[in-house]
């Protein structure tokens, strides 16, 4: 509990995005099963993060302020991918009250933490503290916005419309930014293969995400929203070609990493941040297809499902795999010095 990462929400981002997948595909048992397990896993990190907040406040917040600070907005993006896997199903009362959370926490960790990485006198003058969990930065902001424009679909809400109007293009324009940090401290720096941390995964999760926010606006009715219509759908077809090119890149990074440079292929939770890009780019290629009638993209998209469960399925099972490795490994006697 004392080391638990401050990412460890990607499970619930990662198992949320999926059940949304598997509905949209018509497996309504599968996307059930595995919201039910998004849910119990958000209940149980929520009470893990509170109990590591009172019983090691000091590290709590020196994660917090620190380079992976940004990890935290997973509770973000866990909150408002539940909300608006359960708005999919009717619901408003549940999904109303975790797509308010979540805003609170962007507004609270979307801010707190580049201040905090700003304002710290013991951070280092370097893109090297740059890694891939500041995406999660533009993933909080447009899951706020996928949820509050689902929200707003169901009650016709404007005043919704426009906020996730709003946090759509702020998140572009954030992504644009991370993007560059990003790609300046892996060519300009050097990086070693433990540096290639799964997170960088989120690289295409992030942009995965704006198309998928910039559909569900494309979905509102043509008078709601601020933005013209030809200027999102074109924008997110540019970020869902950017998103795309990215992917040859990340498998090749990954040989790299773990074929030539043979770092072991251990379980971590930032494998989890490998299954939601997966499966947030399945979704945003459906969703982005049906909605400016582009068919091969849907069937892109329709065709993907499956391969975001089998490696939903993979990554849970080294999951379970590590948690019995780590029992077993506790169960053992020490030796003695």
């Amino acid at each position: 509990m004392a080391h638990l990462d401050p990412g460890a929400f990607a499970f619930v981002m990662a198992t949320g995005i999926v059940s949304t997948a598997l509905r949209a595909d018509g497996s309504r048992p599968a996307s059930r099963a595995l919201l039910l397990v998004a849910v119990v896993g958000y209940a149980l990190l929520l009470v893990a993060y509170g109990w590591r907040l009172l019983r090691w406040r000091q590290r709590f917040l020196t994660d917090l302020v620190g380079p992976r600070g940004f990890a935290f907005l997973t509770i973000v993006a866990a909150s408002n991918v539940l909300a608006s896997r359960i708005v999919a199903d009717g619901h408003v009362l549940l999904p109303a009250a975790l797509l308010a959370f979540g805003a609170l926490l962007w507004l609270l960790l979307g801010y707190g933490i580049p201040i905090g990485l700003i304002a710290s006198s013991r951070r280092e003058l370097s893109l090297d503290q740059v890694n891939g969990t500041w995406f999660i930065w533009v993933v909080g902001t447009e899951s706020v916005a996928v949820a509050s424009a689902a929200l707003a679909r169901l009650v016709s809400s404007p005043a919704l419309a426009d906020v996730a109007s709003v946090l759509w293009a702020i998140g572009l324009v954030q992504y644009l930014l991370t993007a560059a940090t990003a790609l300046a401290r892996l060519l300009v720096r050097p990086v070693s293969p433990k540096d290639l941390i799964p997170a960088y995964w989120v690289f295409m999760g992030a942009a995965a995400i704006t198309v998928l926010a910039g559909a569900r606006l494309l979905e509102l009715p043509p008078d709601s929203g601020l933005l013209p219509r030809p200027v999102v759908a074109g924008l997110s077809l540019i970020v869902w070609s950017f998103g795309s090119w990215l992917i040859p890149l990340l498998l090749l990074l990954g040989v790299w990493r773990h074929l030539l440079r043979r770092v072991p292929l251990r379980y971590e939770t930032g494998w989890w941040g490998i299954v939601f890009p997966v499966g947030m780019y399945t979704v945003a290629t459906r969703e982005l297809g049906r909605v400016t009638g582009t068919s091969w993209l849907e069937a892109v998209g329709r065709g993907e499902v499956w391969i975001a469960a089998a490696v939903w399925l993979l990554v849970f099972a080294a999951m379970l795999a590590g948690f019995a490795g780590a029992g077993r490994g506790e169960r053992q006697p020490r030796s003695e010095a």
